[in-house]
């Protein structure tokens, strides 16, 4: 990996960690950070109020460069990484889980934008599926 690869990644590493601090602090319960299956990656699983939140966090040197960077085949990919974490945890019992009875209309997909001295920019429901 290059330097600059590295850079990134640890500058999107802290974009994460910073996204969660800034989710719980607007009352969100964090129940997943970097959550991979075989279907996909989520940066962040939440829940607030019996809504399961899959969040996308973007990093950038501006908010406008976040603005395209979650294309149609990544919301697809994300959208399939939930389903897999659904089906795990419903396995194991929701409620136990901290998911309660998740049904799909209480399923969101948001983003979270973030660029250097600049407040998060938090998109909820940015995309269906």
């Amino acid at each position: 990996m290059t330097r600059n690869r590295k850079e990134a990644h640890r500058y999107g590493l802290r974009a994460e960690m910073f996204a969660s601090a800034y989710l719980r602090c607007k009352g969100y319960r964090i129940l997943s950070s970097r959550y991979r299956n075989h279907l996909g990656e989520i940066d962040i699983i939440a829940a607030k109020r019996g809504t399961l939140v899959a969040v996308e966090v973007k990093a950038r040197k501006t908010i406008e460069a976040c603005a395209e960077s979650v294309p149609p085949a990544k919301q697809a990919k994300i959208a399939r990484a939930l389903e897999g974490f659904l089906a795990g945890h419903r396995a194991i019992g929701g409620k136990s889980a901290g998911l309660g009875h998740a049904r799909p209309d209480k399923i969101r997909f948001d983003v979270i934008w973030m660029s250097p001295r600049r407040w998060p920019v938090h998109i909820k429901d940015a995309w269906r599926m």
